[in-house]
């Protein structure tokens, strides 16, 4: 792919370091005043190919997945159901459970065993649902993505690699119906 190939929107900021974000499944570069965009996406270009390439197949792959309607009632009945089979199981204890919109992530787990569930998980289907819980009720017993961490997942998961790809479909199918719905306003 050449560089006059790769389209890309330029945001820019008061920042010291350039940054690339693909979170909406389009790069965009995040940039210091002032800052050459060809700098950083020459320097960026065989990962930047890789990464398009990826959401690209995706986003092929993204034609058989349904997504699930859930009421706001619905969804939070179900999540509350999991995380108390999902705690039972792994034999932990968490405070709350919290549900906001985030634009980077499924969920997060706090140091205060709080967990964060992203409101568009709502339009995931169970086992997916069920996924993203048990990798966040899993890191109050590991706090990090290492060994002992993957191993928790891994022996309830034996797919943890179709689980997290099929969370990043998912993620860009529903930016990709954001998008839509936002242009169609």
């Amino acid at each position: 792919m050449e560089l006059d190939a790769i389209t890309y929107n330029i945001s820019y900021r008061n920042i010291k370091y350039p940054r690339i974000e693909l979170k909406t499944g389009r790069l965009l570069l995040v940039l210091p005043f002032d800052y050459d965009p060809d700098t950083i996406v020459k320097k960026h270009k065989d990962w930047i190919v890789r990464k398009t390439e990826f959401i690209k197949e995706c986003l092929e792959h993204s034609s058989d997945k349904k997504i699930v309607e859930r009421t706001d009632e619905e969804f939070k009945k179900v999540v509350h159901s999991f995380v108390r089979k999902i705690s039972k199981e792994l034999g932990s204890q968490l405070n709350r459970i919290y549900f906001k919109k985030m634009k980077t992530k499924w969920a997060s787990c706090s140091s205060k065993k709080n967990i964060t569930i992203n409101t568009l998980s709502k339009y995931l289907p169970d086992d997916i649902l069920k996924y993203v819980i048990f990798h966040e009720v899993a890191h109050l017993i590991e706090r990090k993505h290492n060994v002992k961490f993957w191993n928790i997942i891994e022996k309830k998961f034996k797919d943890v690699s179709t689980k997290e790809k099929d969370l990043m479909i998912y993620w860009f199918l529903l930016q990709d119906k954001i998008l839509k719905k936002n242009i169609l306003k």
